[in-house]
């Protein structure tokens, strides 16, 4: 089905470089979307999973088509988090947070906060009792600060030991009532409950969570923040791929090449599966979708789709083949290195265009070179 031709097109094609992991001062990579700061503590920052539950909450705001800039401070986290910037404060308590919290509104002005704190008031004994009142002050300056910005205060997460563990409940048992005399007084106060979400299974040290415990908050999160209109700003272009999360089996993905395609519930992204493509002959083998009624001529799209091998680590690759008026092309949507030890975001905007009248866009995923298996998730194309 490829020229020699091809394959030379191929060869020469540009690379996408990967961003390494990084941490520290933040760098403001503002992409003109709606201001929202995770504010916390080591969670938030993304202890023994650097990133945390910010990874997660990223791809859903990706795959759902919202224009989010996360803001803070602080800066960390891995390639397939798109957007670093927190203020998450390992080791930080309530009242340490407070004292600085004045200074990071007015510096980074988000229009939505994400609270997540006094999980450390309990670990360091720190005044438990009065940790509520700390809260509730803190809540308040916040609101005084930035008055128009959606604050989001959530009960916070399991601790493994049993102690603690009672301390958490009586700490969470107050907060519903704190956020709603701060509901009483018209503030744009929410509770979130992200304790009941995760058990200490989901715990890899009997603090912090495992990375499926993080993706458990990154969907607590999201799923609050769509109940309050405007707190993540408006939804976005629709994704043109049909069962991108494959959440509904293999409808809307057909096989292209040799082999097949199946559902893996062992090796996920996100949710309960991913797609798998196995029995590959040739390195453009790979799941495909037709778009030819759903493209428009000229525009720009933006693609994301995570990548993981079975075995091997070759380079990955989305491409779109469109034939307009007997003449085929190849676009290079995006592209980069994948392994079987992890997920990789593969991701990239292009202009789509032809001339002529069009008559096939076929959506595939590949490798450059090789025929490893693979599977795939949480495809997008908006």
């Amino acid at each position: 089905m490829r020229t020699g031709a091809r394959w030379l097109a191929m060869a020469a094609a540009v690379l996408t470089a990967a961003l390494a992991l990084q941490t520290g001062v933040a760098r403001a990579e503002s992409n003109g979307g709606v201001r929202v700061m995770p504010l916390g503590d080591s969670i938030t920052d993304g202890a023994q999973v650097p990133g945390g539950y910010r990874i997660g909450l990223w791809q859903r705001f990706v795959a759902n088509a919202f224009r989010v800039d996360l803001v803070g401070s602080q800066f960390n986290g891995p390639s397939s988090l798109g957007d670093h910037d927190h203020e998450g404060h390992p080791g930080w308590r309530i009242d340490q947070i407070d004292a600085n919290i004045v200074g990071w509104l007015q510096t980074s002005t988000p229009h939505t906060v994400l609270l997540h704190i006094g999980t450390n008031d309990v670990l360091q004994n720190f005044n438990v009792g009065t940790a509520p009142n700390r809260l509730s002050t803190l809540v308040d300056h916040i609101t005084s600060t930035a008055p128009t910005a959606e604050v989001f205060v959530a009960q916070i997460t399991p601790l493994a030991n049993s102690t603690q563990e009672s301390a958490v409940r009586t700490f969470n048992s107050a907060i519903p009532g704190i956020v709603q005399s701060k509901v009483n007084a018209g503030k744009h106060v929410h509770l979130v409950d992200m304790h009941s979400p995760l058990t200490t299974a989901d715990l890899t040290d009997g603090i912090h969570p495992t990375a499926g415990g993080y993706d458990k908050m990154a969907s607590t999160w999201f799923n609050a923040l769509r109940s309050v209109p405007g707190s993540i700003g408006g939804q976005g272009t629709a994704n043109l791929l049909t069962n991108g999360n494959v959440e509904s089996g293999t409808s809307g993905w057909s096989v292209f090449g040799a082999g097949a395609i199946a559902t893996s519930t062992s090796v996920v992204h996100s949710g309960a599966a991913s797609l798998q493509r196995t029995g590959r002959t040739a390195a453009w083998n790979g799941p495909s979708q037709s778009l030819t009624s759903r493209l428009t001529n000229g525009k720009s799209y933006t693609t994301n789709v995570w990548m993981r091998t079975q075995s091997g680590a070759p380079t990955g690759k989305v491409t779109l083949m469109l034939t307009a008026n007997g003449t085929t092309s190849f676009v290079t949507l995006a592209q980069g290195a994948v392994s079987s030890s992890a997920w990789t975001l593969l991701t990239g905007t292009t202009t789509v265009s032809w001339s002529g009248t069009l008559s096939s866009a076929t959506f595939y995923v590949e490798t450059t070179s090789g025929t490893d298996s693979f599977f795939v998730d949480d495809a997008s194309m908006q």
